[in-house]
């Protein structure tokens, strides 16, 4: 419609005198043999084709333009980090990469659970929140296998067996609950559901525990949550 045309016209032009130039005829040019003036001429109205935007309604409209361009950008779907990378041969990895996609939309939610040797030497294992790390951090390195994944001391939880050093953090998905009868809880924060990471009792609702085998760690063990928003 007419908003389209509007905008047509200034998208095509990078300023507003590439603006009136095209406004301006070879009549004009023919009569005045100035450019400056026949721009002159053409923004105050005098000549040219069709009807003229002033300055100010040409650089809003270009404003409006390019803010709608960068909203484009950012609601466009950024590439996985996995894509194209051969996994194969590592776990851990498959099923990471498996996940991606629906933990980056939040559709599923997994808690990475590592015990490994650490680059000191020392024995750490935690629970790593799979989407808050991917938001965090670039995942390509560990796809390609040029990083390994490890717990870190800012993870849902984290614990080096030689320091005994223990933290816990909350994340924009799960609270932690240290229940002293149940040991280890993990709250989604979106529906509420507990998850509960102790090998002998039941995950929980919507949720199931996977126990990998890996030769990068000495264990690993996925929890996977459905998040049911609540209405």
């Amino acid at each position: 419609g007419e908003y389209a045309t509007l905008m047509g016209d200034v998208a095509d032009f990078e300023t507003y005198e590439d603006y009136l130039d095209s406004q301006v005829t070879e009549t004009d040019l023919f009569y005045t043999e100035d450019v400056e003036l026949a721009r002159q001429l053409v923004e105050l109205g005098y000549r040219g084709s069709g009807d003229t935007l002033k300055r100010e309604d040409f650089e809003t409209r270009k404003r409006v333009l390019e803010e709608a361009r960068q909203s484009k950008l950012r609601a466009a779907p950024k590439a996985l980090a996995s894509a194209g990378i051969d996994v194969s041969g590592s776990p851990l990895l498959e099923a990471l990469a498996e996940r991606e996609e629906m933990v980056r939309q939040g559709k599923l939610t997994t808690i990475v659970f590592v015990r490994a040797i650490n680059h000191k030497g020392q024995e750490v294992s935690g629970y790593i929140d799979y989407a808050h790390r991917l938001k965090l951090e670039s995942f390509e390195p560990y796809f390609e296998q040029q990083k390994k994944l490890l717990p870190r001391p800012s993870d849902l939880s984290f614990y080096n067996w030689e320091t005994q050093r223990s933290t816990s953090n909350a994340t924009p998905n799960f609270q932690v609950i240290a229940d002293n009868e149940a040991g280890l809880l993990f709250k989604n924060k979106r529906d509420r559901k507990v998850i509960n990471v102790d090998p002998k009792a039941r995950p929980g609702d919507n949720s199931r525990r996977i126990e990998l085998p890996t030769h990068e760690h000495l264990q690993v063990v996925l929890y996977d949550h459905v998040t049911r928003r609540k209405s």
